[in-house]
């Protein structure tokens, strides 16, 4: 088992890896920038290292600077968890070369598979079906224009190194098609150092499915379920739900088969996750493989009983998988809101400033993933998310039951947040039959809600007073926080 390990993050992941490491008795070492300083993981962690600027192109992404502390500490592993340099192919090989193990696959799987025209190649050749487009880069938008007209409108443009809706554009007609080509080039390059990109069908309302798997470094792949992550807004994931209300088990157990030989016909190993399309007709196609630990991967934990993090760390280790495929017992359903700090009524603006007080009541199939403590600072440089907020229960109607009661009693001051939006998503007719897609959202959705605005109590979440009222009540009240819930209780239950 590895002994010593540095972890290249910060926040909620930096923790949770922590949590984990920490139950297996390895010692951790993290690194922080100046915003980070005071964080939470920074007082976790056994020892903690200055690693430059906010800015994560002076801080979390200097590859050298942080490789460098690892070996002046000692660390026999580097856990990237996820974004950052977690999918940087040469940052997995200068840890190779420093005979540091980096915990997530080779710096080849990586380099292969974040192409999504090498991704693509290999899915062909282990026969899981792909949306029908290029495999090679595009050379120009006229090449494009070619091809789209063979497949025909709509046609989807993508990063080929891309990930998270960068790089990305719907083309409708030949007219648009120069522009959105130029634009999706060039937000590619910013993003990802890349200007590669590629061409296939639009599929219209997909559902947007993944299956986490795990391989060790001896030819073994087993796969953990699906997650329904078609609740998004701007290509971007909101809630995430296992199992899918929408899969059947024949088809369930296929796309999974598909997951498994698509990972072994790569040579994969650690954690990783094969991300499908369902259309409308329920044909899946092969979208990418996201060669790391997701951020929902805890609704996956959940209902498996794993810890994904603990299989890392012994699939990095050189331990092989403990079970096979019929090993993994799948139980119950489990949902993941991503609580974030922007203003769903302007336009999800990104809020930033001080957390004057946080509250939250848990228990009872609730779990709280967070790096965020009273007195934190949301900040410009980094993603907005405070928390994921999990909830797990036998039946799914329950399991969204506990979820409506963790976002009841989640109360922040200080920065506007989305958790009226992820409730009344929660309450939605759609989301309660599982009747969804990736287009809801934006399509039908936000109409509905930001014409709810004026008629949904928002005092509850938002008001610095009402919270004052609350935190002068705890010195006064046993029950003041449960008193004055219960009081607006009712403002919940009239969004439908």
């Amino acid at each position: 088992m590895l002994k010593k390990i540095l972890i290249a993050n910060r926040g909620e992941i930096a923790v949770r890896i922590i949590n984990t490491a920490k139950e297996l008795g390895i010692k951790t070492v993290s690194i922080y920038s100046e915003f980070d300083k005071n964080s939470l993981f920074t007082r976790l962690s056994d020892e903690s290292y200055y690693i430059g600027n906010s800015p994560a192109t002076e801080s979390y992404l200097k590859a050298e600077s942080i490789l460098d502390v690892a070996k002046k500490t000692g660390c026999d592993g580097i856990h990237p968890g996820y974004g950052f340099l977690s999918e940087r192919s040469f940052f997995a090989e200068m840890c190779e070369k420093a005979s540091v193990k980096f915990i997530g696959p080779t710096h080849q799987a990586i380099d292969f598979l974040g192409s999504k025209t090498n991704a693509k190649k290999i899915a062909t050749i282990a026969k899981v079906p792909t949306v029908p487009g290029t495999v090679e880069p595009l050379r120009d938008f006229n090449e494009a224009i070619q091809i789209a007209k063979k497949i025909g409108y709509p046609v989807l443009i993508k990063a080929s190194a891309g990930g998270g809706g960068k790089g990305m554009r719907v083309v409708n007609s030949e007219q648009e098609m120069e522009s959105l080509f130029t634009m999706a080039q060039n937000e590619s390059k910013a993003s990802f150092g890349d200007d590669k990109i590629f061409l296939e069908k639009y599929i219209l309302n997909p559902r947007h499915i993944e299956f986490q798997i795990l391989a060790d470094e001896y030819g073994n792949v087993v796969h953990l379920g699906e997650r329904e992550c078609s609740m998004q807004r701007r290509l971007q994931k909101v809630i995430e739900e296992t199992p899918s209300v929408k899969i059947n088990d024949s088809l369930r157990k296929e796309m999974g088969e598909c997951a498994v030989k698509l990972s072994k016909e790569a040579g994969y190993s650690n954690a990783g996750t094969i991300e499908f399309i369902i259309d409308e007709y329920n044909k899946y196609y092969f979208l990418e493989m996201n060669t790391r630990l997701q951020v929902e991967h805890p609704i996956t934990e959940m209902r498996t009983g794993l810890d994904l993090v603990k299989e890392q760390l012994r699939i990095a280790s050189g331990e092989k998988l403990g079970y096979t495929q019929a090993d993994i017992k799948f139980n119950g359903y489990s949902i993941e809101c991503r609580i974030c700090a922007e203003d769903p009524y302007n336009n999800f603006l990104p809020s930033t400033g001080k957390i004057n007080y946080i509250s939250r009541v848990l228990g009872n199939g609730l779990r709280e993933d967070t790096g965020i403590q009273q007195g934190n600072e949301i900040s410009i440089y980094y993603d907005s998310m405070i928390a994921k907020l999990i909830s797990y229960a036998p039946e799914r109607e329950m399991a969204i039951a506990k979820m409506k009661r963790g976002l009841e009693n989640y109360l922040i001051d200080g920065v506007k947040t989305n958790i009226s939006f992820l409730y009344q998503l929660l309450c939605s007719k759609e989301f309660q039959t599982g009747d969804y897609n990736t287009q809801f959202i934006e399509k039908e959705f936000l109409n509905r809600f930001n014409s709810n605005k004026n008629s949904f109590d928002n005092v509850y979440l938002e008001s610095a007073s009402y919270i004052d009222a609350a935190k002068n009540k705890i010195g006064k009240r046993k029950n003041g926080i449960s008193e004055i819930i219960n009081l607006n209780s009712s403002n919940w239950k009239n969004f439908s």
